[in-house]
């Protein structure tokens, strides 16, 4: 019965290092948080920029898109989205755009966003957002340059 025991724990941990080690392998294009499969935390990323503010999507309204599943808050918003999904979805896939300048990754938070030049960007927390803020122009010419390799 021991040896049943120790054989079980063994192969638990070793299948836990294998779901939760993420230096083993390259990240998602979208960012999704574990055990999910929803773009942006399941927000309406259409939202952002036609009501000016976060929405959580409906399932009712959603889409395959990039392996990931995004949800939107209406029809229109699911149309608008599927017409143009380059244009709605948040720049680096999700990931905190601070992180992609520093080159590195990290969540994006759906609450800490910003709009700049008709694209999505989302931060990590209020803190990050706020040093993002500072100097833009400067983190997307960085984060665009780092963004093709961090996924690799």
């Amino acid at each position: 019965m021991n040896m049943i025991i120790k054989n079980f724990t063994a192969f638990t941990f070793i299948s836990f290092l294998l779901v939760f080690t993420t230096s083993a392998h390259a990240e998602s294009e979208i960012y999704t948080e574990y055990f999910s499969d929803l773009a942006v935390s399941g927000y309406d990323t259409v939202a952002y920029f036609e009501q000016g503010k976060p929405v959580k999507g409906d399932s009712d309204y959603s889409v395959e898109y990039k392996k990931a599943t995004w949800q939107f808050s209406s029809q229109t918003h699911l149309a608008l989205f599927k017409a143009n999904p380059e244009k709605y979805a948040p720049q680096y896939g999700g990931y905190c755009a601070w992180a992609a300048a520093d080159g590195r990754t990290a969540s994006g938070a759906p609450l800490q966003w910003t709009i700049i030049n008709n694209k999505l960007y989302l931060n990590y927390n209020a803190a990050v957002k706020e040093d993002w803020l500072k100097d833009t122009e400067k983190f997307i010419i960085e984060a665009d340059n780092n963004w093709p390799e961090l996924l690799k």
